[in-house]
């Protein structure tokens, strides 16, 4: 089953990597991934950093409440 799901997602990824608008709105994800990543680094409780950072990004996929 790993294999599988290894398989499609480097296909995915080819497929994504294709197309140059695909690759620079990965590109700005991956920015703002990394922001998250380093706001939660620098916060002493950081699961609770952790978890402010996923209700952000499940308010942003639901609608930007």
């Amino acid at each position: 089953m790993p294999f599988l799901l290894r398989h499609i997602a480097r296909y995915a990824a080819q497929k994504l990597a294709s197309d140059s608008r695909v690759r620079e709105k990965a590109a700005k994800a991956a920015r703002v991934v990394v922001g998250e990543v380093g706001q939660i680094a620098r916060e002493e409780d950081k699961a609770r950093a952790a978890g402010r950072s996923l209700r952000r990004a499940m308010n942003k996929l639901q609608g930007d409440r």
